[in-house]
């Protein structure tokens, strides 16, 4: 999904992002969708350890 966007259009998104949010939001907005981001890929591998303890057992 992320691989077709080009430069415009995450500069239009970005804009946008700033529009809605205002450029004082925007740090804490950052660290907030990291977190989220971390704590996906976290859960997923978390997921993926648990399956392969399940096909041990």
């Amino acid at each position: 999904m992320f691989g077709k966007l080009g430069t415009t259009e995450l500069l239009v998104i970005l804009v946008i992002v700033i529009v809605i949010f205002g450029p004082k939001q925007l740090p804490k907005l950052s660290k907030m969708f990291g977190k989220t981001i971390k704590n996906f890929k976290e859960g997923m591998s978390d997921n993926k350890d648990s399956d392969k303890s399940d096909d041990e057992e």
